[in-house]
């Protein structure tokens, strides 16, 4: 491909979505892919937050329709599970996608410069 072939494609960071691609609310998006259902205080642990930085970017990603968030008992102690929603997994696969797109192209390029 012709550098001007590939000026002519889309560059994969225009892929990103803002939303998603957010340290802590991808990573929010990853775990919940791993589960069916991931609880509060263990999405806090893994991801190293606070309580009020969590609900702050689960209220994002809820808003967008990424997640649904479930509140209920866990014997008498109220817990809050957090589900990726369909349209969730999609915007994590396509983040992803992009994510691949951007290194394979640095791969195929070669780094051509000093690593320092």
């Amino acid at each position: 491909m012709s550098v001007a072939d590939e000026a002519e494609e889309q560059h994969p960071t225009l892929a990103l979505d803002d939303t998603v691609h957010q340290r802590v609310r991808l990573g929010i998006l990853t775990v919940a892919r791993e589960a069916e259902s991931v609880e509060f205080g263990f999405l806090k642990e893994q991801l190293g937050l606070t309580d009020g930085n969590l609900s702050r970017h689960l209220k994002v990603l809820e808003d967008a329709g990424l997640i649904a968030v479930n509140k209920g008992y866990a014997g008498r102690r109220p817990r809050t599970w957090v589900t990726l929603t369909p349209q969730g997994a999609q915007a994590l696969d396509r983040e992803l996608r992009a994510l691949r797109e951007l290194v394979r192209r640095l791969d195929a390029a070669g780094s051509g410069h000093p690593r320092t």
